[in-house]
Formats: structure tokens, sequence, C-alpha cells
């Protein structure tokens, strides 16, 4: 049986709407999970890589990633990840409302560990939230950094 001990999740999301939606969705599923939130892909590439401000933050065990950020998208934030040898083994799960296949079809050729889309239905969005947070702590082994 996995170590259920709290785990450490990156949200990589632009829609403050979306990132209040998975903070109550962590919140409701009483999981100690800590979440730390990044606006764009080029902080979460400076987040992962401890770079200024993030010098301190602890390596993710879980990243949930927008496709559609800022300055640098979830496509290159997902294709420079698993091209580090530091955070390769990362698993990322991306959260998106685009259903395009070429985005999913790009989004696992750039290893993602999954691809959801994103439901509009605020108790949907709860659910499938919750449904990936059990997953990756009660189901899944993730690796130790």
């Amino acid at each position: 049986m996995p170590d259920q001990s709290p785990i450490d999740v990156l949200l990589v999301e632009d829609d403050p709407g979306d990132v209040l939606m998975t903070r109550e969705a962590f919140e409701e599923n009483k999981v100690a999970n800590r979440l730390a939130v990044v606006s764009d892909g080029a902080e979460a590439m400076q987040y992962l890589r401890r770079e200024g401000e993030y010098a301190d933050a602890p390596t993710p065990d879980l990243v949930l990633l927008d496709l559609n950020l800022p300055r640098m998208d979830g496509r290159e934030v997902l294709a420079a990840m698993k091209s580090d040898e530091n955070l390769r083994s990362i698993p990322v799960v991306v959260l998106t409302t685009s259903e395009a296949e070429e985005d999913v079809l790009r989004s696992y050729s750039l290893h993602a560990n999954a691809y959801v889309t994103k439901p509009v239905d605020f108790a949907r969005f709860i659910e499938v939230v919750r449904q990936i947070d059990d997953f990756f702590v009660s189901v899944v082994r993730l690796p130790r950094h």
C-alpha cells in the first residue's frame, strides 16, 4: 500500500477562478496536501528549478498543468520538464479546457502522465480534482525527491 502522507502539488494555472476551485477541491477532500500555485509557464520553471524567490521551494510530487499559459505555454513547460533529468520523474497531469485531439496527442507525446479536460460545471470540476488527488495520494506510488 502506498504511503499516504501529504504530497506537494504545484498548480500551474493563470485563471484565478480555476485556482480557487482547485483550492476548494483540495480543502473539501480534507487531505493535507500542500498546494503551491504559479500563474505562468516561466514562473513554473523557476519554481521547479528553485530559482530566485523559489530557492527554498519543495520539489513537487505532482504538477497540475494548464496548457494555455502566458509567457511560456504548458506544452513548453512539459517539454522542458521531461527533457530535464532532475524534473522528468515528476508526474504531470495536464488539466486544461482544451478538448482538441492534437493537444491530447501532443501532451502524451511530451510524456504527460494524464490529460484531463476541465469540466465547466463547478461540482464536476471539484470531483475531477478530488479524483486526481485521490489517485496520486492513495493509489500511485510517487518517487521521493
